[in-house]
């Protein structure tokens, strides 16, 4: 079986990013985040909550039994 490389999400711009390493990143509330610029890091860094909100939210909607899925927005 191949190994699939994982692929990271720009929670700022939404790019995929599948070599997140040597990326702009950071960490916030013990979760690294990697981004396909520095300006995307600075936006995120600025709102940083609200970004990991829409991403609990995206993942609830996927995940939730019985409920539409959304997909990735």
């Amino acid at each position: 079986m191949k190994d699939v490389p994982k692929r990271h999400l720009d929670p700022v711009c939404g790019k995929n990013l599948e070599a997140p390493e040597g990326r702009p990143s950071t960490e916030y509330k013990k979760r690294k985040y990697f981004f396909c610029s520095e300006r995307c890091r600075t936006a995120f860094e600025r709102q940083a909550e609200r970004f990991r909100m829409n991403d609990l939210a995206r993942a609830g909607a996927l995940l939730t039994p019985g409920r539409v899925r959304w997909g990735i927005a």
